[in-house]
């Protein structure tokens, strides 16, 4: 008998469920970084079961995790890096927390039901969300989520309730949500939103809650009814009529047939309506009588427009305005092919006059392949002048190679002399670089709207002949990799002051990319090479908007990526945010600490990466002191050494929701300026060789 116990013992042991390694692992991360709380009972930073030992909120199939709800324990912290390995997980609910942190980047892939709310959280939405093709049910309700919606939704047709409420959502409400053909509850009330609400209305909503927004135009038919929306700026009166091709709509339901209907209209009740057969005969009456009119109609005005054709053909067309001119130019060649398709007697020459030209476009499109109009851009939205090929080429000698001043993943940078004098940096683009060519003109005036005193400012444009260039205002001082990797030993290093003085002006720069701008931009090229300096050593940080010149955008984080700058994320997942910038930026202040480029082949193995080399140092004071650059000989405050290298710190981390905004740093930035208040021990080197004063030194 005890026997018989010990091997059922055995058996049972032998088959007790042991948690993936890789779960298993996850968990404990997260236990860590919400501060290993007591709330959580059975969890463990170090070894555990989750599944076997039925960890709180923990829910297993087989060794798996399935299931993490946490919700209304008062946990504080932050979700950890490693959210996106649990794989099985498909109900994640940590809502009625008090975690005060941003969103973490990584959330689980495969999760049916997200539940974050009132936690809050801050920053914007992760862009993971939008390859949780399984999502069902997505709150992020009453946290502090601010900025534009950049989550694409077009591959989640499988939600079907969305909570967006009581946060500070800004911008127009994304176009992928009408790929929510499952939506059925949506609310999006006490946020920002602006715009009209029209992507919505053909959503299978049920409940649909809008208020105190700032949404506009019309509340669409299809939505009267089910939508709560008092406190947004609605438009009075009638709605103007739908486009063509819309779906009628059908608020009221009074468009179904009316069954015994039939007998209202007759005039007493022993009189019976005409049946349906009769019905149908006259209509069918009417229709062959109508064909035969119509038909003798065509006849007789074809037979005189022929004569009226041959005509006008022998007589001059009368000139026409630049202005039409200008409008017929992208329409001849197809109005051309399009007419040979057509099989006419010679005698008969069917060439349209102007007026039909464009009519026969706008009415009936009869060409091998569709015309789509290119998108009119208003002039007035493009603050920048136009250039001719022709004058950039004189001013630039035909691009010769002597003015040659940059090369980049774009293109290449001329340096331009204009006649009156003018120096001007004239950016080639690539052509492999341009995705869509024709939306040039877009990103031209996208660009020329960016205006900061930190970010090289957009001067002009020129789009002929299939070439595309941008003009830009010229430093003189070159890039900020020039001044610290390609001086010579004549030339006289940065000082100190002038380094964190730059590394301020750029995080401005940055900060107002992501945080001014509406939606962010995100640069997605930060490197010391595009950060230009003046006569006065202010730094302009340039290519700002031209990543989406770029036809694969991960192709220029890749290539960041191997340069020193890139994020991990770029090389793991290959997409870049906001919070890739802010580790670029890290990488760049580095620089300025020690003298290093982000990555050297000449360099020992081990010192190789920058980043690598330099993040376990960086709060050891001793080793610090050792890490700034030689060129410096000392003269510098060690305090505010310290200071920049634990923002530094921050920047570089692996995981992009640690890292912090650039507000954040900006504020360390500042802060580091007015506390030190570049100690006297640090009299510039700048000044000695440039004559600049301590007020421009010192200068943020």
């Amino acid at each position: 008998m005890r026997f018989l116990l010990l091997v059922a013992l055995f058996f049972s042991s032998a088959n007790a469920t042991e948690t993936d390694p890789s779960d298993a692992s996850v968990l404990r991360v997260l236990y860590t970084s919400l501060n290993s709380p007591a709330q959580l009972t059975k969890w463990s930073a170090n070894g555990g079961d989750p599944c076997g030992e039925s960890w709180t909120g923990i829910t297993c199939s087989g060794n798996r995790v399935t299931e993490i709800k946490i919700s209304g324990l008062a946990l504080s912290g932050s979700m950890g890096f490693q959210l996106d390995s649990l794989k099985s997980v498909t109900n994640f609910d940590i809502s009625n927390n008090n975690m005060g942190s941003q969103l973490p980047f990584q959330l689980p892939p495969n999760v049916q039901r997200l539940n974050l709310a009132a936690s809050g959280f801050s920053g914007g939405l992760p862009y993971s969300i939008s390859q949780m093709t399984s999502l069902q049910y997505l709150n992020v309700s009453h946290n502090q989520i601010q900025g534009s919606v950049t989550v694409a939704f077009d591959s989640l047709s499988a939600l079907n309730t969305l909570d967006f409420s009581f946060n500070s959502m800004t911008g127009n409400l994304p176009q992928s949500f009408q790929s929510l053909t499952s939506m059925n509850k949506m609310y999006l009330q006490n946020n920002q939103f602006t715009g009209t609400i029209d992507v919505l209305a053909n959503l299978p909503l049920g409940d649909l809650n809008v208020e105190n927004n700032q949404f506009t135009g019309w509340i669409p038919n299809q939505l009267k009814g089910i939508v709560q929306s008092n406190g947004n700026s609605w438009s009075s009166g009638t709605a103007p009529p739908p486009p063509p091709g819309t779906p009628a709509n059908n608020p009221n339901g009074n468009h179904k047939s009316r069954g015994n209907g039939s007998n209202s209209g007759s005039d007493g009740g022993g009189k019976s309506g005409i049946g349906g057969g009769g019905v149908a005969g006259i209509v069918i009456s009417i229709l062959v009588v109508g064909a035969i009119v119509a038909f003798f109609i065509i006849k007789k005005r074809s037979r005189r427009s022929s004569s009226d054709i041959e005509k006008l053909d022998n007589q001059p067309f009368a000139p026409l305005t630049s202005q039409e001119v200008q409008e017929l130019k992208p329409y001849q060649t197809s109005s051309t092919i399009s007419m040979n398709t057509f099989e006419t007697p010679t005698a008969v020459n069917l060439r349209p006059t102007p007026i039909e030209r464009l009519k026969s476009f706008d009415e009936v499109d009869i060409s091998p392949k569709p015309i789509v109009p290119p998108k009119k851009i208003n002039a007035a939205q493009i603050r920048a002048t136009q250039y001719s090929i022709a004058d950039l080429q004189m001013a630039t000698d035909s691009f010769d190679v002597e003015n040659l001043i940059g090369e980049g993943s774009i293109g290449r940078v001329y340096c331009a002399h204009f006649d009156d004098g003018e120096v001007l940096a004239v950016k080639k683009i690539n052509l492999s670089a341009l995705q869509n060519p024709e939306d040039f003109l877009n990103i031209v005036s996208e660009i020329s709207q960016l205006h900061h005193p930190n970010i090289t400012e957009l001067v002009g444009y020129c789009s002929e002949h299939g070439q595309h260039l941008l003009v830009y205002e010229f430093h003189k001082n070159g890039s900020l990799h020039d001044f610290l990797h390609l001086s010579d030993e004549e030339s006289k290093p940065l000082a100190w002051n002038s380094r964190v003085k730059i590394a301020l002006g750029a995080a401005r720069a940055l900060e107002y990319l992501h945080e001014v701008c509406s939606p962010s931009l995100v640069h997605k090229n930060i490197k010391s090479a595009n950060i230009l300096l003046d006569m006065e050593l202010n730094p302009h940080l340039s290519d700002s908007g031209l990543a989406s010149l770029i036809g694969d955008a991960d192709k220029a984080l890749n290539h960041n990526t191997g340069s020193g700058y890139g994020a991990p994320e770029g090389s793991m997942y290959g997409q870049c945010t906001i919070k890739s910038d802010v580790y670029s930026f890290g990488v760049v202040m580095l620089e300025l600490l020690t003298g290093r480029k982000p990555f050297d082949s000449e360099r020992p193995r081990s010192e190789q990466s920058l980043v690598r080399w330099a993040t376990p140092q960086l709060h050891d004071i001793d080793a610090l002191a050792k890490m700034v650059d030689p060129a410096l000989k000392g003269l510098y405050p060690v305090k505010s050494i310290s200071r920049f290298a634990d923002v530094i710190a921050l920047c570089v981390q692996p995981e992009p929701e640690f890292r912090p905004p650039m507000s954040e740093v900006v504020e360390a930035l500042v802060r580091l300026v007015q506390r030190a208040n570049m100690s006297k021990r640090t009299f510039s080197l700048d000044r000695s060789s440039r004559g600049e004063t301590d007020a421009q030194d010192n200068q943020p």
